[in-house]
């Protein structure tokens, strides 16, 4: 036979009881991780407007520069005597505004597509990348951080500051055919 708890037990497990189904319901707030537009962090088909079909594309932006103007406006006219002498002064208000000096710009640049980037052809960008002294980590076959960060310093030479691979530097490593001339 069991003998019932003391009133004061009885309250605080009931408090208890009730502090755990209150953070049961309670869900963490984890902030939301934004999903990066098409062709910043990969590749993607959905390239910039008249692209080939079934190509694919990556992108760089530049972001818009933006300029503080401050000016001088008049807003009273000054007030002249008859002789010519000033009766009142001008009067001048500071007029501060922002303007776009250049917009953004998305800079479009072909790449490999996808289904291109398999382990064997990411193994060939990191042996490639590492002959030219871009790539010191261990041959994966992965596009991992180590093989973008790679791709990022070997085309900020010439290409796209981007960890995407363009084709431009696919072809100039030697990953890629580089189409004949009129064939």
């Amino acid at each position: 036979m069991t003998q019932p708890l003391p009133p004061r037990t009885t309250r605080c497990c009931a408090a208890l009881l009730l502090a755990v189904a209150a953070l049961a319901g309670c869900e963490t707030a984890v902030p939301a991780t934004p999903r990066p537009e098409p062709g910043v962090l990969e590749a993607t088909r959905n390239g910039p407007a008249g692209a080939p079909e079934g190509s694919c594309w990556g992108r760089t932006v530049s972001p818009a520069v933006i300029e503080t103007v401050t000016e001088q406006v008049e807003v009273t006219p000054a007030k002249m005597n008859p002789d010519g002498s000033i009766a009142k002064p001008p009067v001048y208000k500071t007029e501060t505004r922002q303007e776009i000096v250049r917009a953004r710009v998305d800079n479009w640049f072909e790449t490999p597509c996808p289904d291109v980037l398999t382990p064997e052809f990411n193994s060939s960008l990191q042996r490639a990348l590492e002959a030219r002294g871009f790539y010191a980590g261990a041959i994966t076959g992965e596009m991992d951080r180590a093989t973008r960060a790679a791709v990022r310093r070997y085309q900020a030479q010439e290409g796209p500051n981007s960890e995407v691979l363009s084709l431009t530097t696919a072809r100039a490593l030697g990953l890629v055919a580089v189409p004949r001339q009129g064939g």
